[in-house]
C-alpha cells in the first residue's frame, strides 16, 4: 500500500542512496516484491523491485549492494493502492471495472484491489506512486499489465469517459456489436492515455534530476489478451516516444490456454507460446525498441505439481529461444515463490495438503538455463525449419470483438486457424502487426502474407494501400474470410461511419481493383499474387482437414513465386554454441529427430555429455555444442553451469571465472579444457566434486551454490 507515511520514509533515504545509482546491464532480469535474501540471489543483471511502499528504499539498497542494476515495477491497472480506493465514504467502487450485473472486477481474490478505470485523478495518483523510483535512481520503470476486461463497461467512471471521448451518451456495450466495438476502442485509448501521461511525468522528473529512466510495459501477448477477453493498448504504445520497450509476459499460464487444431481442443503449450513470442517480437521489431522475453518456471496456479511446471517451462523457454533477434530475458518473476514456495506432490491435489519445495534437480536445471540466457546474444544463427518468410497479420482489434452480444470465436480460431497449421508444419510463422505496416521494411522478408478480417478489423485505411504496393512489388497475399463477421458493419472508416454496407474486404479488393470472386484462384497483380479463400479461419480450425486445405493453398501460392513450400515436424535453431529443437505431434509425421555430435544436455541437471540426442514428437531439447565451441571460441570454456558465471578468461594455461548462485541450491558445471586439470582452487575455499571425462575433454564440477562470488582458478597447462 502506498501511503504518505511510506513516501516520507522513502524520501528520508533518498539523499543517502540516490547518488549510488548507476545504469548497468539489463540483458536478464527478474521481479521481486520482497527483501533480498541469499536464497533469491540468482545473479541476473537487474533486480526489478516490485511496488513502492515503506520498505521500497531499503529493498532497492539491498539489491543494489549485491551488484544488481535496479528497476521498479508496479501495476498500471491494479496494485496495492488502498489509499486511493479507500475514502471517508467507503470503497471508491465507481472507478472499478464493472459488469452489467454490477460485479466489480477485483484483482485475484482481493477485496480492496480492483481493475481500475484510469480517470484523470487515478493517473495523477500513479504519477506520485512512481516518483520515488526516479528519486532513488531506478534505471527503468516497468508499468505492467494495462488491462481492461471485455465484459465490463458499466461503471460510472466508464460512462463519463464514454461521453468525453465520443461526445454522445454512453451505450450498454452488449446492446450491439457497434457498441461493443466502441466500448473496446475506448478501453484501448484509456490505458494508452494513462501510460502516456505517466511516462511523460517520469521522463520529465528524471530530466529535472539529470537522469535517464527507461519506461517499459510488461504485458501479455496480444494473442493471450484476445483469448482471455482483455483489452490493452499493445501496439498503440509504439506511438509513444516515451515508450522504451516491452516485457513479453508469456508463461505456462498463458501458453497452455487450449487451442483448437484439426477439430481437437487441447493444450499446445510450445506452439501457442511460440506464437505469443512471435507476436510480441513482431510488434516491437520495426520500432527498434527493447523487448524481454519472459518464461516462468512455475505459473500463477499454485496447485500444479513440479513435474507439470517443469514440462511446461521447458515448452515456453525453448519456444522463446526460437527468436534469435531477442537476447533479453526476464528469467523468472517472483523467485521467492519458486525457491521458497511449496506445491502439491500430485498435480491439482488440493485436498491432501501434501506439498513440497522445489526439487533439487529442477532448481539446478532452472539455474543452468538462466545462466545460458545471459549468453544468447549470438551472431552465428542457423535455421533448420520449414519455409521462412510466411506471415500472418494480427491487429490490436483482435481484442475488440470478445464480448456480448456477438463475441468472435471464443477459442480465437480466427487467429489459430491460420497460424497453428503453419507452426505444426515446422514453419516459423511471423505474426505481422497490422498497426506497424507503415513502418519501413516490415514486409521486406515476407513471401506470403495470410490475412483475415474475421475477429479483427483495420484501424486505418492506409494499411490497404500499403498491402497493394507490397503485392504489386512481388508479395503474395492469401486472404481467408467468409465475409460473415457481424463486426464488418460497425461504424468505421470503411463504411463511412455506417452510411453504407461496405466491408473491410470490399475496401481492400476495391483498392486492388479486383473482384473477390475472381480471386478464388490465384490472380497476378503486378509482380505479386493474391488468392482469396472463401472460408472462416475459425471454421478451418474446427475441421479435421482444415489445416491441409490451408497448407495446400499456401504452397500453391508460393509456387507462383518459384519456390516450393518446405514442411517438417520440427523446429531447430542454432544460436552460437546453443542448439534448441522441438519436435511436434499432430504434424507431417511422427518421425523422431536425431541430433548427432558432442553436446552438453542442458535440460539434464547432471549436465551429461551426449553423442546423440533423439527427440520424439512433443519433446524438446537445449544443447551446448562442444565442437562448435572448440572451433569458434576458446578450447577452455565454461559451457554450462547452474549458477551465474562472470569474469571468465583463459590466460597462460589458467582458466578463471567467478560463480554465484542462490543459497540452498546445487551447482553443477561442465567445462571444456584442452587437457586434464593440473589443479583447481577456489576463493573462498569450498568443497568441489570433480570428474574428468577424457573422451569429451570436459571437467564436471559439483558444489553447493553460495550467494557470494566464488573465484575458480583451474590450471590446465
Amino acid at each position: 500500500m502506498y501511503t504518505k507515511n511510506a513516501l516520507s520514509v522513502t524520501l528520508l533515504l533518498l539523499c543517502c542512496f540516490a547518488s549510488t545509482a548507476k545504469a548497468g546491464p539489463d540483458y536478464t532480469c527478474f521481479q521481486e516484491a520482497g527483501h533480498y535474501t541469499p536464497q533469491l540471489d540468482i545473479g541476473s543483471d537487474m533486480a526489478i523491485v516490485y511496488g513502492v511502499n515503506a520498505s521500497f528504499a531499503e529493498r532497492v539498497t539491498q539489491w543494489r549492494e549485491k551488484g544488481y542494476s535496479i528497476g521498479m515495477m508496479t501495476g498500471i491497472a491494479w496494485g496495492g493502492y488502498d489509499d486511493y480506493y479507500q475514502t471517508p465514504d467507503g470503497f471508491k467502487k465507481d472507478e472499478v471495472q464493472t459488469t452489467k450485473t454490477g460485479k466489480l472486477y477485483m484483482h485475484g481474490n482481493s477485496t480492496t484491489v480492483g481493475y481500475n478505470v484510469p480517470s484523470d485523478a487515478y493517473i495523477d495518483y500513479i504519477k506520485k506512486v512512481v516518483e520515488p523510483a526516479v528519486d532513488l535512481g531506478a534505471q527503468a520503470i516497468f508499468m505492467e499489465e494495462p488491462e481492461y476486461w471485455a465484459e465490463t463497461g458499466w461503471s460510472e467512471a466508464f460512462r463519463r469517459e464514454w461521453q468525453l471521448f465520443y461526445g454522445e451518451p454512453w451505450q450498454e456495450p452488449d446492446s450491439s456489436v457497434d457498441a461493443q466495438y466502441r466500448a473496446s476502442k475506448l478501453k484501448y485509448e484509456l490505458y494508452f492515455k494513462a501510460l502516456r501521461e505517466v511516462f511523460r511525468h517520469i521522463k520529465s522528473k528524471a530530466t529535472e534530476q539529470g537522469k535517464t529512466v527507461e519506461c517499459i510495459v510488461p504485458t501479455h501477448s496480444l494473442n493471450n489478451y484476445a483469448q482471455w477477453r482483455i483489452v490493452s493498448p499493445m501496439a498503440h504504445l509504439m506511438d509513444l516516444t516515451e515508450m522504451d520497450g516491452y516485457i513479453a509476459q508469456v508463461w505456462t499460464g498463458t501458453a497452455r490456454s487450449a487451442t483448437t487444431y484439426r477439430g481437437v481442443r487441447k493444450e499446445r503449450t510450445f506452439e501457442a507460446g511460440f506464437l505469443e513470442y512471435s507476436q510480441m517480437l513482431g510488434m516491437v521489431r520495426p520500432t527498434g525498441r527493447k523487448v524481454w522475453f519472459l518464461a516462468d518456471p512455475i505459473e500463477d496456479n499454485p496447485n500444479r505439481s513440479w513435474n507439470d511446471y517443469k514440462l511446461n517451462y521447458e515448452c515456453t523457454v525453448i519456444s522463446s529461444l526460437m527468436w534469435p533477434e531477442v537476447h533479453r530475458f526476464e528469467v523468472m518473476p517472483w523467485p521467492s515463490r519458486i525457491f521458497q514456495g511449496t506445491y502439491p506432490k500430485i498435480d491439482l491435489d488440493t485436498k491432501s495438503g501434501e506439498r513440497e519445495g522445489i526439487p533439487a534437480d529442477y532448481a539446478t536445471e532452472i539455474l543452468t538455463i538462466i545462466n545460458a540466457l545471459n549468453d544468447m546474444d549470438q551472431k552465428d544463427v542457423e535455421y533448420d525449419t520449414g519455409t521462412r518468410g510466411i506471415g500472418v497479420v494480427v491487429s490490436d482489434t483482435l481484442m475488440f470483438q470478445r464480448a456480448a452480444p456477438t463475441p468472435s470465436d471464443v477459442h480465437l480460431g480466427n487467429l489459430f486457424g491460420l497460424a497453428m497449421p503453419l507452426v505444426k508444419h515446422g514453419i516459423p510463422v511471423e505474426l505481422v502487426q497490422m498497426e506497424n505496416l507503415a513502418q519501413p521494411g516490415v514486409l521486406d522478408n515476407i513471401k506470403i502474407l495470410l490475412l483475415t478480417y474475421e475477429g479483427q478489423k483495420p484501424l486505418k485505411p492506409e494499411y490497404h494501400d500499403i498491402l497493394k504496393k507490397w503485392i504489386h512489388s512481388g508479395g503474395a497475399l492469401l486472404y481467408v474470410d467468409d465475409g460473415k463477421d457481424p463486426y464488418n458493419h460497425v461504424r468505421e472508416w470503411w463504411n463511412d461511419q455506417g452510411a453504407n454496407k461496405t466491408t473491410p474486404r470490399d475496401d481492400l479488393f476495391a483498392r486492388l481493383n479486383l473482384d473477390v470472386a475472381a480471386a478464388h484462384t490465384p490472380v497476378q497483380l503486378g509482380a505479386g499474387w493474391i488468392h482469396a479463400l472463401e472460408n472462416a479461419p475459425s471454421f478451418l480450425a474446427k475441421e479435421a482437414d482444415g489445416a491441409d486445405t490451408l497448407i495446400r493453398i499456401a504452397g500453391a501460392l508460393l509456387e507462383k513465386k518459384g519456390e516450393t513450400l518446405k514442411t517438417q515436424n520440427f523446429l531447430k535453431l542454432r544460436r552460437g554454441p546453443y542448439v534448441m529443437a522441438s519436435v511436434m505431434e499432430e504434424s507431417v509425421s511422427e518421425e523422431p529427430l536425431h541430433l548427432a555430435g558432442r553436446f552438453v544436455d542442458m535440460l539434464d541437471p547432471m549436465l551429461p555429455v551426449v553423442r546423440e540426442k533423439t527427440l520424439q514428437p512433443n519433446e524438446r531439447t537445449l544443447l551446448y555444442d562442444l565442437a562448435w565451441s572448440e572451433t569458434h571460441l576458446d578450447n577452455a570454456k565454461v559451457t554450462a553451469a547452474a549458477c551465474r558465471v562472470r569474469e571468465e578468461k583463459d590466460e597462460s594455461g589458467v582458466l578463471s571465472f567467478v560463480a554465484r548462485g542462490p543459497a540452498a541450491t546445487r551447482a553443477r558445471m561442465r567445462i571444456l579444457l584442452p587437457n586434464p586439470p593440473k589443479s583447481l582452487s577456489t576463493a573462498p575455499g569450498i568443497y568441489v566434486g570433480q570428474q574428468w571425462d577424457e573422451e569429451s575433454k570436459t571437467l564436471w564440477l559439483d558444489f553447493d551454490n553460495r550467494a557470494e562470488d566464488i573465484r575458480f582458478t583451474i590450471q590446465h597447462q
